[in-house]
């Protein structure tokens, strides 16, 4: 039963509380790094990481922290494990994809996927359920960065990885700029909308059914 939970708890935020396509959440980031899927495999890792570790943090401290200025302490929390990955970033990663993150690795200090766990889970559930809270909404963030970054390198640049796909293929600029990041977000925004849509209407059928 323990493990079911945790199954649970770590699968939510990849599907039940997908942080892209159900919650809405880190939408910013997501349009502006996305033009590559090493952009959105760096951000994501990044993004998890501090997650990870601040959700893990908070929560063990979290007796300690008094309701008024919880907010300045999650802040002081988050951005600690954020300058942590600044620096570990800069210091093994290629200098291109630094540079192509830019300032959104500092700004995830205040991602509001972070903040949100930060304050409706960690600060009121214990350090192991937060950790799998993190982990797991920061995987279905990854994930969801990846799906859109792929979209867009393959039908706006033609590659994959910097692979190139095709050699015959003539690219879509239009999509690794600022109008493709929309069009391909609001596609699967409604893709994703529709499928919720037709089980929450076969679940109905299926009560009416059983009535």
């Amino acid at each position: 039963m323990a493990e079911q939970n945790n199954l649970k708890e770590f699968t939510k935020g990849i599907f039940q509380y997908n942080p892209m396509f159900v919650l809405v959440l880190g939408i910013c980031p997501s349009l502006a790094v996305t033009t590559s899927v090493k952009n959105g495999l760096a951000m994501g890792g990044a993004a998890t990481f501090v997650l990870v570790c601040s959700n893990f943090i908070i929560s063990i401290v979290r007796a300690y922290i008094p309701r008024e200025i919880r907010i300045p302490c999650f802040i002081v929390v988050i951005a600690a494990f954020v300058t942590m990955v600044e620096l570990l970033m800069k210091a093994y990663l290629p200098p291109e994809l630094n540079a192509s993150l830019g300032i959104f690795i500092p700004l995830i200090v205040v991602n509001c996927i972070i903040m949100y766990r930060a304050e409706s889970f960690a600060y009121k559930n214990k350090p192991f359920a937060s950790v799998l809270d993190g982990a797991g909404l920061g995987l279905g963030w990854t994930l969801s960065l990846c799906l859109i970054s792929s979209i867009r390198e393959i039908v706006g640049s033609g590659t994959l990885f910097g692979v190139k796909v095709s050699e015959s293929y003539q690219p879509a600029s239009v999509m690794i700029m600022a109008p493709g990041a929309f069009i391909v977000l609001g596609l699967l925004l409604g893709f994703f909308n529709w499928q919720k849509l037709r089980k929450s209407e076969k679940t109905m059928k299926s009560l009416m059914k059983n009535d």
